[in-house]
């Protein structure tokens, strides 16, 4: 693990407590709490990777945490750009709101003035003096408190200038602060991006090295296919999770607004996640390398690095997690018991507990070291079953 990374995972800590985002709690909220699991497994990874070298690890499996580390980079860019995109909005609402603000202190300054020049300056008779001529008892009580009310009225004025003035220049340190701080996420985005390429070219570079191996090429092949073994228990344990029953009425609620239909209403008429060809089926298949036969729970759809991954379906983010041999993986609920599983992703554009619709861009599709290149696995889940994807997408 490189410092480059522990030093952007510390610096991360620090740059949330610069100044306040009044309006940006949740998002704020969800950054914190990713960024904090974030430095969590890069620590834990920092420590296996030191064991590993020590130990001599076999090269697949030093791929494998070599894919773990990618995986991390890769989420703190996304979380720099979505910190760099929420500084960038402030910075714009801040602008909008002092230009309002320098509006309002004119008024306001142009009210008092006229009030000083016309109690100070204007010298014709007028209704005014006429009340400020104690005549009578009568006209004196009523000048008395008269006087008390203009005098209110410009202590009113006085302190609504000094409040705006305070509340102006606080908030243009929040922006000069905002706008440093977006240089710096843009700064440190493009470093991460370099981090990121020299990490993958060392991992395309590290399994050319293993294909030459066959025994190793073998233990690889295993390491990946645990990564399905790891999906499935997240789906028991999403499936058993009691959450799900209040996502079902933010579902239904959400299929009112939209006006769409169910899931199990869609069979065959879903939109394909991206556009390309299906280079593994659903269902049992025969690992030559591996020389086994095992049941492949989705589809595997080739495609080219770096295009959008689409939802097929408006839902709830369920899941965004990392799987041995698969990286990122997205798991979204729809409603009455179905999911959708997208992995080999990387610029993830979503987070759990969002609310997606249909055709919403999730994220963008990884390079892969499959065979077939770049490919998305994709996976539908219906009534505690995987189901064929192919059965269920637009024909």
């Amino acid at each position: 693990m490189s410092q480059n990374v522990k030093n952007i995972v510390f610096m991360l800590s620090i740059l949330s407590f610069v100044f306040p985002q009044r309006d940006f709690d949740d998002e704020l909220e969800y950054q914190n709490k990713s960024i904090k699991s974030l430095k969590k497994e890069i620590i834990f990874l920092q420590d296996k990777l030191k064991t590993m070298s020590a130990q001599e690890e076999s090269s697949s499996n030093k791929i494998i945490a070599l894919e773990k580390e990618i995986y991390l980079i890769d989420r703190l860019i996304s979380e720099l750009a979505n910190e760099e995109k929420n500084t960038r909005k402030m910075i714009t609402e801040t602008e909008i709101k002092l230009t309002d603000q320098d509006d309002s202190l004119l008024q306001l300054r142009e009210r008092y003035k006229k009030r000083v020049l016309k109690a100070y300056i204007d010298g014709r008779p007028s209704d005014l003096d006429k009340i400020f001529s104690p005549v009578a008892w009568r006209q004196s009580v009523y000048r008395k408190e008269y006087l008390k009310i203009i005098s209110a009225k410009d202590d009113s004025i006085r302190k609504s200038i000094k409040t705006l003035l305070i509340e102006i220049g606080q908030d243009k340190l929040n922006l000069e602060a905002g706008l440093r701080k977006n240089i710096y996420l843009n700064r440190e985005k493009s470093k991460q991006k370099k981090e990121l390429k020299q990490k993958k070219f060392n991992r395309e570079k590290q399994l050319a090295s293993l294909k030459i191996n066959k025994e190793e090429m073998s233990e690889y092949l295993k390491e990946k296919s645990k990564g399905l073994k790891e999906l499935e228990e997240i789906r028991v344990a999403i499936l058993e999770d009691k959450a799900r029953f209040e996502r079902e009425e933010r579902i239904r609620k959400q299929q009112e607004a939209l006006r769409s239909k169910n899931f199990a209403q869609l069979k065959g008429q879903l939109p394909w996640p991206i556009d390309g060809k299906v280079v593994t089926k659903f269902g049992r298949q025969w690992n030559p390398k591996l020389k086994t036969t095992t049941e492949y729970p989705g589809i595997d759809i080739r495609g080219k690095a770096d295009m959008p991954v689409q939802t097929v379906l408006n839902g709830i983010v369920v899941t965004v997690t990392y799987l041995r041999g698969y990286g990122t993986t997205v798991i979204i609920d729809h409603g009455g018991g179905f999911f959708t599983v997208y992995s080999q992703l990387r610029t993830l554009k979503t987070h759990v507990n969002s609310e997606v619709q249909s055709g919403d861009v999730i994220a963008f599709l990884d390079e892969s070291s499959s065979e077939y290149g770049a490919v998305l696995h994709f996976e539908i889940w219906g009534n505690g079953q995987k189901l064929d994807p192919e059965k269920w997408l637009l024909k």
